[in-house]
């Protein structure tokens, strides 16, 4: 009788041996040579499920964006309004190791876009999600009464999207220019000029 082989078991077991070996040296260093290694196949058994380093890069987004669901799932979001837009877009930065990884899996990927369409596909993924984080957040501030009445919803979120996107960015590239202190500085500055001043409190600069 010909042996039944759980697809999903494996590639399961694949994306574990993949995050181990991301986590622990980077997404460079995520080959099919040292995946087969870290999860104890023979690199040969791996391209069934890996034809390229492309589809390697797009498991491994597949990966980012199931983790990144999770947590926003099981997040905390009590709190006043401010403080909880806040968290939630810190959650999109890469502020710890585990955020890195998962941003330079995003950066390596979004390399490839340019001519494969499965990178393509990944990358609007990942853009509609944080697309999506920012429309949240700024639906939140003026469903609370907080958005400034000058400020433009859907222009607000795109400009929002714009800076978790270049924060990424100095965050991964320039660290020693963008630690996480600054960043979530820059962040918070950046939503504070989006709230309603308080009566009689000058309204923060845009």
């Amino acid at each position: 009788m010909p042996k039944i082989v759980d697809h999903d078991a494996r590639r399961a077991e694949l994306a574990a041996a993949m995050w181990r070996v991301v986590y622990r040296d980077g997404i460079g260093a995520a080959t099919v040579r040292s995946i087969a290694a870290e999860a104890g196949w023979s690199p040969s058994a791996l391209r069934h499920y890996f034809r390229s380093q492309t589809e390697l890069l797009v498991f491994a987004m597949e990966h980012v964006l199931t983790e990144a669901g999770a947590r926003f799932a099981t997040g905390d979001w009590s709190g006043p309004t401010r403080q909880v837009v806040q968290r939630m877009l810190e959650e999109l930065l890469p502020l710890d190791r585990q955020r890195a990884r998962e941003a330079e899996v995003w950066l390596a990927l979004a390399a490839r876009t340019q001519v494969d369409p499965a990178a393509r596909e990944r990358m609007r993924e990942a853009d509609d999600g944080v697309r999506r984080a920012a429309d949240v957040a700024v639906g939140a501030l003026a469903a609370d009464g907080l958005l400034a009445g000058d400020r433009d919803p859907a222009q607000e979120t795109a400009r929002l999207h714009a800076l978790v996107d270049g924060l990424t960015l100095h965050l991964l590239l320039h660290p020693d220019l963008m630690p996480p202190e600054r960043a979530r500085a820059v962040l918070a500055d950046h939503l504070d000029s989006l709230v309603r001043p308080a009566p009689g409190q000058a309204a923060p600069p845009a």
